[in-house]
């Protein structure tokens, strides 16, 4: 399986590119290829500014559909990607599990698409992905149809219960992105 590390937001709210942002002394995009290297024998990082990535030893993407958002880089990264499925995370998330990211690959065979359900809705940026699924995102970048779950219709989806994401992350901590300098504070 691949590892895609999506790394091309703006970053307007923060000021500056989240990926670099430290948490407990470490940068966020450092925090993610270093866990994603115990589960995943190819990375990917898909940015716009893919020369702010050299110092990271993995292989580093730019959107094939610029301008498209987390859909255009989760297309990038498929595209890229040598393995069939791939769990795609966003860069700014500092409490990824490998407890549960382990367990998201385990019910992958079989999967198009393996993602968390939580009260408030899907995580798509904290998923797995097939490479199967292409064509349809493809369709809908070519409309500008941007919702991340509008190519889920279709393809065998394997929803996680909030019940069992408990399990891993009682304190709801795990899908939190950081956003702003206000919401950095709180995790630093």
């Amino acid at each position: 399986m691949t590892g895609i590390i999506l790394s091309g937001g703006k970053s307007r709210r923060m000021g500056e590119n989240k990926a670099f942002l430290r948490i407990n002394g470490e940068r966020l995009i450092d925090r993610t290829v270093r866990l994603f290297r115990d589960f995943f024998s190819e990375i990917l990082i898909v940015t716009a500014t893919p020369l702010d990535y050299l110092d990271q030893p993995v292989t580093v993407v730019t959107d094939i559909v610029p301008e498209k958002g987390a859909l255009g880089g989760i297309y990038t990264g498929l595209f890229y990607a040598t393995h069939e499925q791939a769990f795609v995370a966003a860069c700014d998330m500092p409490f990824l599990d490998p407890a549960f990211i382990e367990y998201l690959v385990t019910r992958a065979p079989g999967q198009d698409i393996v993602v968390p359900e939580m009260p408030l809705g899907l995580q798509p940026l904290h998923a797995v992905y097939a490479r199967r699924c292409l064509p349809v995102i493809r369709g809908l970048l070519d409309h500008d149809r941007l919702k991340v779950s509008g190519f889920y219709p279709g393809h065998r989806l394997l929803k996680i219960p909030t019940e069992t994401i408990r399990a891993f992350d009682p304190e709801g901590r795990m899908f939190m992105n950081v956003n702003t300098p206000e919401e950095l504070m709180t995790v630093s």
